[in-house]
């Protein structure tokens, strides 16, 4: 059996080059990825992108922004960005 040896390197964040180590907690990031398929104009491309949490939060505000003008004139207004991208809340240990 072989001895599998954890690594322990740091993630800095793709957009303000930031260390995403807390002290005595090891690494604290999000990631944005995608992996496009057949019939995507971008077919067999890879992405992955590492965010602080600064970053992470300020892309999501982005997105919920864009979201918001996308549905501005829709005839039904109902607030979608109530916990937009939240899976979970309190679970400190992945659990859910």
């Amino acid at each position: 059996m072989e001895d599998t040896i954890e690594s322990q390197r740091d993630v800095c964040c793709d957009v303000c080059d930031a260390n995403t180590r807390v002290a005595g907690y090891g690494n604290q990031f999000g990631s944005l990825q995608a992996l496009w398929g057949y019939g995507s104009a971008h077919d067999g491309e890879r992405y992955r992108v590492h965010l602080c949490e600064t970053c992470f939060f300020g892309a999501l505000a982005y997105l919920r922004q864009e979201r918001r003008i996308a549905s501005l004139f829709d005839e039904e207004q109902v607030d979608k960005d109530i916990g937009f991208g939240l899976i979970a809340r309190d679970d400190l240990f992945g659990e859910s």
